[in-house]
């Protein structure tokens, strides 16, 4: 199996080999919930297919998790800094 893929490799161009190595990349960030890297793939593929439309979706994507992730920290960090206050003044 191995093989067969390396055999599709070669008849890929430089573009495309390093195309599907970026979008290969952000796939791998996305499933370890690295949004900022894996929309920095995303990016860097485009230099190799500019325009490509699951590209721009994925991009359009991480921005919505790093939003996302983005508010959930701004809500957990302050309740957070209050309950060690809380001990703080009541230890």
């Amino acid at each position: 199996m191995a093989h067969h893929g390396l055999s599709d490799a070669h008849s890929l161009t430089h573009e495309e080999l390093k195309f599907r190595e970026h979008t290969e990349r952000a796939a791998q960030f996305i499933r370890i919930d690295l949004f900022r890297s894996a929309r920095e793939e995303f990016k860097a593929a485009m230099e190799y297919e500019p325009g490509d439309e699951q590209c721009l979706l994925g991009i359009n994507e991480m921005n919505a998790n790093i939003r996302r992730d983005k508010k959930i920290v701004l809500v957990v960090v302050p309740v957070l800094l209050a309950i060690i206050a809380a001990v703080a003044l009541y230890a």
